[in-house]
């Protein structure tokens, strides 16, 4: 059993919820996904008139202007301004946000441009618009989407619904891990590719409303107080462009094929083993030989991109052998007296080193287990995306990197202490490992406890297991394959709390509170029904998982939750 909101239906005001805390957020969700079913049919059935009616109809309906809102308001830039500086923070401002979302006189505001780092040292420019225009991006991506889904290439993996670049890893082991497989590799880097996207070009094919669109292409920039007109590309940091980035690429594999099948004829094609695999705007080519990759596939990409006012870096495109190796999505792919073997490659490597020195150098004075709870997400992180590849060796190296790192923070602490006084303080003898950087805590029952930094090296190895190329999330025919294929992506990511993969599977994936799916995306809170400070148990029997946004519900309106019977 459930708690349950106050019921509303269709999309009238007048049955629209009044307060924020009252939207059943379970009947929003159904009738978004019913709508985006309808126009997924449509679009495979090539009815592109009855596509652009429901695609009206879903941006006008209230469910999907109250979902559009809840995305904004609850995603890690909500608390990032545009160039008005408002915020959506309070209950009143989201409900009243809802009422907001409409066409007609609907004017963007210039995008709030701001810097921040990249690997190499230098500064990636992102736009940031405003909640309004970050709103109605959501609303309008919410009909755009299914339809983009639907054409997109079946070896695309980037800013996609249950895609990740271990899907990507997984689909270039494939094509290149046996004997017979393609050893050369196209290796492209597009150039400036956010900043040069044609903008005719994307009015011309981007399925969605034109007028909107165009306002946001021409909506300009404002930098250190001075704005700039857009003429060209689409801004980093919208939420609407990774779909807009995606769809100027989508043909890149299908039309490749397509070409190379009307160059050669379909049964020649199938033997130059060609094969894309793309995340976002990062694409690898395999091919036969290079001459194939280099006098037929290479200029047709260049025509390709040409056409979307792209073009290929020069200085970063290459052709390699497999043996030679190749970086993608900081891995290395290379093949070893004729065994594939991927790695983490050294420039991920030290970027994260780096990031745990600057970590640990920036925070001398804290205590030991502040330090342990700043690194513990780092490194399992990190070790949790290394984890279907042959690691081991660069976990070993972080984890002898980081003890001496570690050590200097120590030894700052305390100048006047030898090395056997400080090995007793911060590190413990713990199953059989003799340097366990650990510290003594005091627990929620009153007990003594221990708070140990993650092990790099207790991180098993393994395989991901790649999602099918064909899979739709907006179609009902692959309801059943994705929700088994998110339910084992999360109990992997769970893996380290065997509590709540118990949890999970007791719930079936599904929030105590409203009804409706966890995964990564949305994230979940280990919530206590009686709770801690009222004497509740940390036992499972007291325990459910929630959406962070439900948690916050229930706390904020004192509801009461009754855990889920397993069936």
């Amino acid at each position: 059993m459930r708690v349950t909101d106050t019921q509303f239906t269709g999309s009238a005001a007048s049955h629209a919820p009044k307060e924020w805390a009252d939207i059943n957020w379970r009947l929003v969700h159904k009738n978004v996904r019913v709508t985006q079913h309808r126009i997924t049919k449509a679009t495979q059935e090539g009815n592109w008139r009855k596509v652009k009616s429901l695609q009206r109809w879903l941006t006008r309906s209230y469910s999907a202007k109250a979902l559009a809102v809840k995305r904004v308001t609850e995603n890690q830039g909500k608390r990032t301004a545009g160039v008005d500086q408002r915020l959506w923070d309070t209950p009143t401002q989201k409900i009243s946000a809802i009422g907001q979302l409409k066409k007609r006189g609907y004017r963007p505001l210039p995008l709030r441009r701001v810097y921040i780092p990249k690997s190499n040292g230098k500064l990636r420019p992102l736009g940031i618009p405003t909640m309004l225009d970050r709103a109605m991006q959501a609303l309008h991506l919410l009909a755009l989407d299914p339809i983009l889904e639907t054409v997109s290439d079946p070896n695309s993996y980037g800013f996609r619904k249950n895609r990740s670049t271990a899907d990507a890893m997984s689909q270039i082991f494939l094509q290149t891990c046996r004997k017979v497989s393609a050893e050369w590799v196209l290796d492209a880097d597009i150039e400036g590719f956010f900043d040069n996207i044609n903008h005719d070009w994307m009015l011309d094919q981007v399925q969605m409303d034109k007028t909107i669109l165009r306002k946001w292409l021409k909506s300009g920039v404002v930098d250190r107080d001075q704005l700039t007109a857009t003429t060209a590309g689409t801004p980093q940091g919208g939420i609407i462009s990774p779909a807009l980035a995606n769809w100027t690429l989508n043909g890149l594999e299908s039309e490749l094929i397509t070409y190379l099948g009307t160059l050669y004829g379909k049964t020649k094609a199938s033997k130059l083993k060609v094969g894309v695999v793309r995340y976002a705007d990062d694409f690898i080519i395999t091919g036969s030989s290079r001459e194939l990759l280099e006098e037929v596939i290479k200029p047709w990409i260049i025509q390709f991109l040409a056409t979307r006012g792209l073009r290929l870096s020069e200085a970063k495109t290459r052709i390699v052998h497999i043996n030679e190796g190749f970086d993608f999505l900081g891995w290395n792919f290379r093949k070893y007296s004729g065994k594939l073997l991927i790695k983490p490659n050294k420039k991920n490597a030290q970027a994260f080193y780096e990031k745990l020195r600057k970590t640990i150098s920036e925070n001398i004075g804290i205590k030991q287990e502040q330090l342990i709870q700043l690194l513990n997400p780092m490194l399992r992180g990190w070790a949790q995306y290394h984890s279907p590849v042959v690691a081991k060796e660069a976990f070993s190296r972080m984890e002898a990197l980081l003890f001496w790192r570690l050590r200097r923070w120590a030894k700052r602490r305390h100048p006047k202490k030898n090395d056997a006084w400080i090995s007793r303080k911060y590190w413990r003898p713990i199953d059989g490992r003799s340097q366990v950087f650990a510290a003594d805590i005091d627990t929620q029952e009153g007990t003594k406890g221990r708070l140990d930094l993650y092990s790099l090296q207790s991180t098993p190895i393994v395989r991901h297991k790649k999602i099918k190329g064909t899979y739709h999330p907006y179609d009902p025919q692959w309801e059943m394959y994705g929700e088994t294929l998110r339910q084992e992506r999360m109990l992997e990511s769970m893996s380290y709390r065997k509590e709540w993969i118990r949890l999970y599977v007791d719930q079936k994936g599904l929030c105590a509170v409203c009804g409706n799916a966890m995964d990564m995306d949305t994230g979940w809170h280990d919530h206590h029904l009686d709770y801690r400070v009222n004497g509740g148990s940390n036992a499972l029997g007291n325990r459910v998982l929630l959406h962070p946004t439900c948690h916050a519900q229930v706390h904020s309106r004192n509801l009461k939750v009754v855990k889920p019977v397993p069936e």
